[in-house]
């Protein structure tokens, strides 16, 4: 009986030893991935912003650029679309207000915010189907062209959706607008960061 009680307690410690050397190594890959996407994130313009919305990806990103492009893509395509969403009950309301500028303004910010939305989304797709595409070829550099030029467009189109609110008189709709637009830009210019840097490395 003692024999057994020791041989369980052996085995007891084993199973121990195996789970804390686990523990550690998951620990120390997602302090990898973390430290990766820190040092990638210094290269945009809001590095504390895209840590902040990239570093929870962490076990999945691992250190891998194209994957860290694509969750940052795909941040961006989240955050587009609760914009055109508001924009779009914004509008609607509207209609019924007495501003015909603010009115005119808020279905232009609708209609740029929905052409980005679009151009995420075909910059994601795109982005998916370069996991069988072989970094350095013709197809890379031709694809990651196109996931750039969308993005690209998006950021503009972003930055258009708040022109018309220029002759608008300052008032609680303008000012949440372009707060949420200003927002909105950021992720993008992060993302499109990081596709230019990830496009970069796989040219090479």
């Amino acid at each position: 009986m003692k024999s057994l009680s020791i041989t369980f307690h052996f085995f007891y410690l084993l199973s121990l030893q195996a789970l804390s050397s686990a523990d550690h190594g998951a620990s120390e890959t997602v302090s990898n991935a973390t430290a990766f996407i820190r040092t990638s994130c210094s290269s945009t313009l809001y590095p504390d912003l895209c840590y902040a919305s990239l570093s929870g990806h962490a076990n999945a990103i691992q250190q891998d650029p194209a994957r860290l492009a694509r969750t940052a893509i795909g941040v961006s395509l989240s955050r587009a679309r609760h914009m055109a969403a508001f924009v779009s009950n914004l509008s609607r309301q509207a209609d019924h207000g007495a501003d015909p500028r603010a009115s005119a303004a808020l279905h232009d910010c609708f209609s740029n915010m929905g052409d980005a939305v679009d151009e995420i989304r075909g910059s994601l797709k795109q982005m998916r189907k370069l996991v069988a595409v072989a970094p350095g070829s013709e197809s890379f550099r031709f694809q990651m062209g196109n996931v750039q030029t969308w993005m690209s467009a998006a950021l503009t189109d972003e930055e258009t959706c708040t022109d018309g609110f220029e002759e608008v008189d300052d008032g609680p709709t303008k000012t949440a607008v372009c707060e949420r637009a200003a927002d909105v830009k950021k992720f993008t210019s992060n993302a499109l960061a990081l596709v230019d840097s990830y496009a970069e490395k796989g040219a090479n």
